[in-house]
């Protein structure tokens, strides 16, 4: 795809006029079918957008390939993508592709005056990054194509002062499902989740047993996650479903083993210690090893004396 500069889309209708298609019926919420789609003439159109609004797809049949984690997946599996509004997204249309599943889009005005639009947060995996689509099984997918069905009859009906309501309560059960779906993954991708955590214990090791600690400080979350290639937040959801951990705890674990290991095997100070693990501050320092300890650095020191 050529580096072109994103543009932004900030309504359903623009989209729409955009890519050439008719007037969306609804102007808040549309749901695209991609099997019609590939009778327009589309073909070779580069996508590099920002919208202003979510899209959620479930696609089937697409010729690329996507990588996930440590693994190569074909699109002829049910994926699903999720796109918040702000967030770039870039594709390339192909004649041999062969396109099945829908596209869902709805504007943040849907959500106004509704318990969901206070909730959307919680669904973090409209920030996770491509590579963290979510498979579906047929079973699954069967059931999010229901709700589609559901919403799609809806706002093809005569709106009414109960459509909102009724729109936005589907909406939440996709997403609600969609959440169970991805913990689910979480735990049955057993080889490259796996994997990413074996490459997190790697990272972390390496990290702290580095000379440069001094002056690069602690690892950061971003520094872990852009090290691993996911998204923060998938790799704060996935290690939350397999360890109970988030990412800041793994990184404070692997500090304070770090830190018992200097305390019980060296005669450095508690300072030198807080020091070489990147603290500029033994109180920092201290804190944190008996929040996570219940004793101090040097009461800890004591005991193997």
């Amino acid at each position: 795809m050529a580096n072109i500069k994103p543009i932004r889309i900030a309504t359903i209708t623009e989209a729409h006029r955009l890519f050439g298609l008719p007037r969306p019926e609804h102007p808040l919420i549309n749901i695209l079918d991609f099997a019609a789609l590939q009778n327009l003439d589309l073909e070779n159109t580069d996508v590099n957008a920002v919208f202003d609004f979510y899209f959620i797809s479930l696609k089937k049949g697409c010729g690329n390939k996507l990588q996930y984690g440590q693994q190569t997946y074909d699109f002829d599996e049910g994926m699903m993508m999720f796109v918040g509004p702000g967030q770039i997204l870039k594709g390339e249309s192909s004649s041999e592709d062969d396109i099945s599943g829908w596209g869902l889009l709805f504007h943040p005005d849907l959500l106004w005056g509704t318990s969901l639009a206070n909730k959307m947060k919680k669904y973090e995996f409209f920030d996770y990054s491509v590579n963290e689509a979510l498979f579906l099984s047929d079973k699954e997918e069967a059931v999010l194509n229901g709700i589609i069905e559901n919403i799609k009859n809806e706002y093809h009906s005569n709106i009414d002062k109960f459509s909102q309501d009724i729109i936005v309560s589907h909406l939440e059960t996709l997403l609600k499902y969609a959440e169970r779906f991805y913990q689910r993954q979480f735990i049955t991708r057993k080889i490259s989740n796996h994997q990413i955590l074996d490459k997190l214990d790697t990272l972390l090791t390496d990290y702290f047993n580095n000379d440069d600690l001094i002056s690069k400080g602690l690892p950061t979350v971003q520094y872990i996650s852009d090290n691993l290639n996911v998204s923060a937040n998938y790799l704060r959801s996935l290690l939350k479903t397999l360890t109970g951990l988030s990412t800041q705890q793994h990184i404070h674990d692997k500090l304070i083993e770090n830190a018992k290991e200097k305390l019980s095997t060296t005669q450095l100070s508690v300072s030198e210690i807080a020091y070489e693990l990147g603290f500029e501050h033994l109180q920092s320092f201290s804190k944190l090893f008996k929040a996570k300890t219940k004793v101090s650095p040097l009461e800890f020191r004591k005991s193997f004396i």
